[in-house]
């Protein structure tokens, strides 16, 4: 074998080695990732079945973030403003149909209340909340843009994702908190909105992830392994 042909051979192997190291730390990677995510699903879980707190107020919405407060169990007391509906696009067990977001005015703010699902054909007779109500349910941080691959569509009252933001500044709302809240399963006047339809669920593909780039990683040291011995072979 040439000079060439084996300095050729030993720099394979050594970009095959390096491949190695670099996929073996995605595998690492992956694995710290899921030890997070069950973190994670184990505080959630523990959100979920806690006794409900208040809703929080102008002083912590700064402090708000989706790792620390996602549906944590929260109760408001206020006034509905029914003038004031949107029908956010929506997909449940129950099937194809709207959430009905409605303000509620609290004696310090306004939150948006997803107050549940109506199917599509109740969408031009929308059950009215009660003028004082108590909610109780999973507050969710907002869904900007849209959902669905379509965006939000605030002018002509189409709306894909439940976006705060634009929801309030759609009718008009001030002093809006940063969030929304999922009413719970407690049953409304006639049946609808159908409350409760919350659905927790956090994908754990983690270990697949961590299999697979450790399987390249073997994969890249057998073919610097076979390199190497190839060049020995050859020598």
């Amino acid at each position: 074998m040439t000079k060439g042909r084996r300095r050729a051979g030993w720099g394979v192997a050594a970009a095959m080695l390096v491949c190695a190291a670099l996929l073996a730390a995605l595998g690492i990677w992956q694995l710290e990732r899921r030890e997070w995510k069950h973190a994670l699903i184990a505080a959630v879980e523990a959100r979920i079945h806690a006794a409900p707190v208040a809703a929080p107020g102008p002083e912590a919405w700064g402090a708000i973030t989706a790792e620390n407060d996602a549906y944590r169990r929260v109760t408001a007391i206020g006034h509905f403003r029914n003038d004031s509906v949107t029908l956010v696009k929506a997909v449940t067990e129950r099937g194809s149909g709207y959430w009905v977001m409605t303000p509620l005015e609290t004696r310090d703010f306004t939150l948006l209340i997803n107050r549940g699902f109506i199917p599509d054909a109740m969408r031009a007779r929308v059950p009215a909340g009660p003028d004082q109500a108590q909610v109780t349910g999973l507050l969710r941080v907002t869904e900007p843009k849209g959902g669905f691959l379509r965006s939000n569509d605030p002018q002509g009252n189409r709306w894909y994702s439940r976006d705060v933001a634009a929801i309030a500044g759609s009718h008009g709302l001030s002093n809006v908190a940063p969030y929304f809240i999922d009413a719970d399963a407690t049953p409304n006047p006639g049946g609808y909105p159908v409350g409760g339809l919350t659905v927790v669920n956090f994908p754990d593909s983690h270990m697949v992830y961590a299999l697979t780039w450790f399987g390249l990683a073997a994969m890249a040291l057998w073919a610097a392994w076979f390199v190497t011995r190839r060049r020995e072979a050859t020598a």
